[in-house]
C-alpha cells in the first residue's frame, strides 16, 4: 500500500507549439494554378481568336488573313530554286501559250508569278498581253496596245500641263520663266511617273496571290530581239488626257483600277 502512495501520477503533455499547423490538402489546391489550367486557358484564347478571324475576315482565314510565304508552295519552289534571270525573249515564253510554265509579268525589270490569276492573264483573259513581258510604260499610259514596253522615255510629257496662249497670264512671262517652269514640271512629271511605277509594283510584290520571281536581264526594251525607237511618241490617249494649264483635273491613264484581283 506504500507503494502505491508514492507512485505519481503522470501529467498529460503539453502540446507542441513551435511546429506550424498543418494546412489541408484542400487549401494547398485551392492557392495554385496548374500547369494544365494554363494550357486549358490558352487554348481556349487560340480557338477563340481562330473562330473569331473565320467569321470576321473576308477570306474565311482562321489567323487573321496572315499567310507567311512558307505556306505557299510555289513561293516555297521559288524561294528553293532560287530567282529568274530571263531575258525578254525569254520572258516572252511565260504567256500561257505553254501550259507547263507559270504565268509571269514584269514591272520595272521585276518578274512577277501570276499564275495564281489564270482567268485574267492567262489565255483569253482580259489581262493577258501583260505576261510574257515588261510593259511598265503601259502601266503608266492606259494605253495597252501601243506600249506595251519598258520604255518609259518622253513618257512624263503626259503630266506636263499644255499652255494656253489666250491666258493673259501667260503673255506676261518671260521666255526664261518659262524655261524655268517648263524644267520644274518636267521634273515633277518625272517623280509622277515614277510613283505610277513604284505603285504597281508594290502592287504585284505586296498582293496575296503573286510573288516575286526573278528580275530581267540583257536588254529591257528590248521587243522580238529588237530595241525600241530611242524617243517613242504618246500615245492617242495619253495625248489626249494631258492637262492644259489653268484647268484643274489630273490625268486619268495610267489607273487600271483592280487589275488582278
Amino acid at each position: 500500500m506504500s507503494e502505491l502512495r508514492q507512485r505519481q501520477v503522470p501529467k498529460p503533455s503539453s502540446p507542441d507549439t513551435s511546429a506550424p499547423p498543418r494546412r489541408s490538402s484542400s487549401s494547398d489546391e485551392g492557392n495554385w494554378i496548374s500547369l494544365a489550367d494554363i494550357i486549358r486557358v490558352i487554348v481556349t484564347l487560340v480557338l477563340a481568336s481562330c473562330g473569331l478571324s473565320y467569321y470576321m475576315t473576308s477570306s474565311e482565314s482562321v489567323i487573321w488573313g496572315y499567310r507567311p510565304w512558307f505556306t505557299r508552295w510555289p513561293v516555297v519552289m521559288r524561294y528553293w530554286e532560287g530567282p529568274l534571270n530571263l531575258t525578254p525573249d525569254q520572258l516572252a515564253l511565260y504567256n500561257g501559250t505553254d501550259p507547263s510554265l507559270p504565268l509571269l509579268l514584269a514591272i520595272n525589270g521585276t518578274i512577277f508569278d501570276v499564275s495564281a490569276n489564270r482567268m485574267i492573264y492567262g489565255p483569253g483573259g482580259s489581262y493577258n498581253f501583260f505576261t510574257g513581258r515588261d510593259a511598265t510604260r503601259a502601266f503608266v499610259t492606259g494605253c495597252f496596245r501601243e506600249d506595251l514596253t519598258s520604255d518609259l522615255t518622253g513618257v512624263e510629257e503626259m503630266f506636263i500641263p499644255i499652255d494656253n496662249e489666250d491666258d493673259e497670264a501667260e503673255k506676261l512671262l518671260t521666255s526664261g520663266q518659262r524655261k524655268i517652269r517648263r524644267e520644274q514640271e518636267r521634273r515633277q512629271a518625272k517623280a509622277q511617273v515614277r510613283g505610277q511605277v513604284q505603285h504597281w509594283e508594290n502592287f504585284f510584290r505586296n498582293h496575296k496571290k503573286y510573288f516575286e520571281a526573278g528580275k530581267v536581264v540583257g536588254d529591257p526594251d528590248a521587243v522580238d530581239g529588237k530595241p525600241v525607237p530611242e524617243k517613242r511618241p504618246l500615245c492617242a490617249a495619253a495625248l489626249q488626257n494631258r492637262p492644259r494649264r489653268g484647268e484643274e483635273g489630273e490625268s486619268k491613264t495610267g489607273k487600271l483600277g483592280k487589275a488582278g484581283n
